[in-house]
């Protein structure tokens, strides 16, 4: 599976979930680095969640895990999935609030 289908499909599981507002930086260059890939709203479940998709072998940069920590000691939902993820069932689990 390639970043991009991986990505597609998490948003797809989102939408379908109940994640309405969706956002992706689509030109790094301009963003602030590290920012995570997606940020996933839903006003139903009242979550929001922020997350930096990465391949099965995908490291984190220094920014990326700063911001991710960083969200992280803020309260903030924020974390990593990968492509096994979706096949495990701990996207879907995220997504629905359950632990």
């Amino acid at each position: 599976m390639s970043e991009s289908q991986f990505q597609t499909a998490v948003i797809e599981l989102a939408k379908l979930n109940g994640y309405r507002l969706v956002y992706h930086t689509h030109d790094s260059r301009r963003s602030v680095p590290g920012f995570p890939d997606l940020v996933l709203v839903s006003e139903h479940r009242q979550r929001a969640l922020f997350r930096e998709l990465k391949t099965s072998k995908g490291r984190l940069s220094p920014e990326q895990f700063d911001w991710i920590s960083s969200m992280q000691l803020a309260k903030l939902n924020a974390g990593v999935w990968r492509p096994e993820d979706l096949t495990n069932g701990h996207i879907l689990q995220d997504l629905r609030g359950k632990a």
